[in-house]
């Protein structure tokens, strides 16, 4: 019906074009008709684009085949297929995603126990390297490890431990982060902790993303009631967007996603009232759960399509059906358009869209 009812507008536009012709270039009119045909296949979507889980989402193109990636934390299923150790989506288009795979086929063997969470996946020097975090609930000693593949679709060869919060001396040392800039890399990482040493750090690497020199240069960008950090520039800032509230609750999830602002990489970030994101309490909303989607947070980074329009994606669960069968939360992928006014992100109400929106435009 909503294609129906386009065409038939457009088509009113361009007879109005052809019979004002005589005022009008011959090229006018072509350019028209080319808006037209463009609009009427803008494609739409609506929420989730994946499930039943893609559990803290991180997303890259192949600049290859020009195909979108995702992983996300390992999860099982409720399938009676047992726990996916990093799945791997793919899409070319970020809205029809398919299961191909996971990055591992066994754990890890630095860490005694744990899960495989939150990766971030990134393409340095050729290869692709994946930086996820080692942990149980309540680890008193968790830490993060880089993985690396020639390929984005895998397999992913585990390098070890970057660090654990012991030897870096930061609490819950989970969520990690990569970020480039003036040719040095960058891990940012943190998580929640009522420690006045916890909150979210980050820490340069060497030039292979391999290993952080030295561990004393750790810097702190925001308290620790924010976590699952994304770094994005934009026209001379620096964005922090963060989640706060709890990720893992079903049902009574409060997860949500707010930003502050820097001119520097290492802050202060502020957000729009002008309060540090190293105080507690602090940050600007970006998205928040409804009555359709709660616990939403922990996002990608920031994806331009080839319009220039900017989309986030990120897990949520429907709270009238929020975990599989094991019990587990039943996180689902979704995709929201990131505005921008004034130089800060915004997402239409602040919250998940819950109707047909334009999809994004990739060829």
């Amino acid at each position: 019906m909503l294609q129906s009812t386009s065409l038939k507008y457009w088509s009113g536009v361009l007879c109005l074009c052809l019979l004002n012709s005589c005022r009008s270039s011959s090229g006018s009119v072509t350019q028209t008709v080319q808006t037209m045909r463009s609009s009427v296949k803008n494609k739409i979507y609506i929420n989730p684009v994946f499930e039943p889980i893609l559990a803290d989402p991180t997303v890259i193109r192949n600049p290859q085949n020009k195909l979108f990636y995702a992983y996300g934390t390992a999860d099982n299923w409720g399938d009676g297929k047992g726990q996916r150790l990093v799945s791997i989506l793919q899409s070319k288009d970020l809205v029809h995603w398919t299961w191909i795979g996971t990055a591992f086929s066994v754990k890890p063997n630095w860490k005694p126990e744990g899960g495989i969470w939150a990766p971030d996946v990134v393409l340095l020097n050729g290869k692709y390297m994946m930086y996820y975090a080692y942990s149980t609930w309540g680890d008193p000693n968790p830490g993060i490890g880089v993985a690396v593949a020639d390929k984005p679709e895998g397999p992913f060869l585990d390098q070890g431990k970057l660090f654990d919060s012991k030897s870096i001396d930061v609490p819950n040392s989970i969520d990690p982060y990569f970020f480039r800039v003036n040719n040095q890399n960058y891990l940012f990482w943190g998580s929640f902790s009522d420690t006045a040493a916890q909150g979210t750090y980050g820490v340069p690497l060497d030039d292979n993303g391999m290993q952080v020199p030295d561990l004393n240069k750790k810097f702190k960008v925001a308290a620790g009631d924010f976590e699952a950090v994304v770094i994005h520039k934009r026209k001379g800032y620096y964005y922090f967007i963060g989640s706060k509230g709890s990720c893992c609750e079903g049902e009574k999830s409060t997860y949500h996603v707010l930003v502050g602002r820097s001119k520097t990489l290492k802050g202060p970030y502020l957000d729009q009232e002008g309060r540090d994101l190293r105080q507690r309490g602090s940050g600007t909303l970006l998205l928040k759960g409804n009555d359709k989607f709660v616990g939403t947070g922990h996002t990608s980074r920031i994806i331009s399509d080839e319009q220039g329009n900017d989309w986030l994606l990120y897990h949520a669960m429907d709270p009238k059906r929020p975990r599989v069968s094991t019990g587990g939360n039943r996180r689902m992928l979704l995709l929201d358009r990131v505005i921008w006014k004034e130089d800060w992100p915004m997402i239409e109400g602040a919250t998940s869209s819950v109707v047909e929106k334009i999809a994004p435009v990739f060829k």
